[in-house]
């Protein structure tokens, strides 16, 4: 079967460079609504480094019918199977489409949640425990969503999907190293007044090894020290849902206040268990292709000049041990055209309108990552 260059070029960085696929490891390609075409790229390219190659197809709109009438008598004994699936694997590798990002959304909250915590350690399992990967696959969905052509979105999609991602890593490192010894930091802007400490975090980088698109670095607050609001201005998909215009209020860690578009709906998400409410991870986002909100998190996370705040679990390692069933990446962007703003650690300004000041920073601005 004669493959489009572009699959091929995208398979090799998957399980090269995101993964590192190494003779006799075993890989599950976990693909939602996907073109065969690309799972047969994915599965020649393990094949070629020696890999085990295991597939899972997966259509939106079975997984619907199956969720509408959840129960956990149903679940419980197919996430064992899961489980013990994923337990056997050393990587994956998740390519996800969609020709409706809104097919979930009359499926009851409910029932939404019998299905989270059924398959919560599976998820678990393969953050912790395995190599993966995990990225959208275009559509024409997606294109309408980014207002574009489905010519253009596509072009643009294998543009940003293999950027020299190892050109992140020099400017990575030293944020990592930044946020690593900080302790507070206050971030400003339209809406926005928020104060936290990130004092023995730890943060991670994400270049390219964990999701595509990529390009931020992480941490995580203490737990009960958030103080203030966010507005976030980049709109949001959760569980089938759209929401514009969210904003929180904190007061000892806690969102004592919500409201959006939708706040019916989303405070009853923040109310899915007690670690819903509180905040697992803070991110700084610089991907210098994703210049505009989609509606598709694996997408705006990375939006240059943005940041994320996400009400729910933490990540093990980097994280202030907050558990729930929700891990919602909430995104605000700081560049002129979106109101500006700033971010402070310890006293000092770290961003201005989404570009870095301090001169070891700059290799993680638009310029440098771009080879101007």
């Amino acid at each position: 079967m004669l493959l489009d260059s572009r699959f091929e070029t995208l398979a090799a960085g998957l399980t090269g460079f995101s993964t590192s696929l190494a003779k006799g490891e075993r890989v599950l390609i976990d693909a939602f609504d996907v073109p065969d075409a690309m799972v047969i790229a994915l599965v020649r390219a393990a094949r070629a480094r020696g890999a085990l190659p295991y597939v899972q197809l997966h259509r939106a709109r079975i997984t619907r019918e199956l969720m509408l009438e959840a129960t956990e008598a149903q679940y419980a004994p197919h996430a064992n199977v899961e489980l013990m699936r994923m337990e056997s694997m050393d990587a994956y590798i998740a390519l996800r489409g969609s020709e409706n990002i809104f097919e979930s959304s009359d499926v009851p909250a409910d029932k939404v949640r019998v299905v989270s915590k059924a398959m919560k350690p599976v998820l678990d399992h393969r953050v912790n425990e395995t190599k993966w990967v995990v990225l959208r696959w275009p559509t024409s969905a997606m294109a309408q969503q980014a207002g574009m052509s489905t010519e253009a979105f596509e072009d643009f999609y294998f543009r940003v999907c293999t950027l020299d991602y190892a050109r992140m890593a020099p400017g990575m490192k030293a944020l990592k190293a930044l946020m690593d010894k900080t302790d507070q930091v206050w971030i400003k802007g339209p809406g926005t007044d928020l104060r936290f400490s990130i004092r023995g975090i730890g943060s991670r980088e994400c270049g390219g090894q964990r999701n595509i698109p990529d390009g931020e670095v992480f941490s995580c607050p203490v737990k009960d020290s958030v103080e203030g609001v966010i507005q976030y201005n980049a709109p949001t998909v959760y569980l089938g849902t759209s929401f514009d215009n969210i904003r929180l209020v904190f007061k000892k860690g806690r969102i004592v206040e919500a409201t959006s578009s939708n706040t019916k709906r989303l405070n009853e998400i923040l109310d899915s268990d007690e670690g819903a409410r509180f905040i697992g991870e803070f991110a700084i986002g610089f991907n210098p292709h994703i210049l505009q909100p989609m509606r598709d998190i694996l997408f705006d996370e990375k939006i240059a000049g943005s940041f994320h705040f996400t009400p729910g679990q933490a990540y093990d390692g980097v994280g202030n041990g907050n558990k729930s069933q929700v891990h919602w990446d909430m995104v605000c962007i700081q560049r002129p055209d979106y109101g500006g703003g700033e971010i402070w650690f310890d006293g000092k300004l770290i961003r201005k309108d989404g570009l870095f000041v301090p001169k070891s920073l700059h290799k993680l601005n638009p310029d440098y990552l771009l080879g101007r």
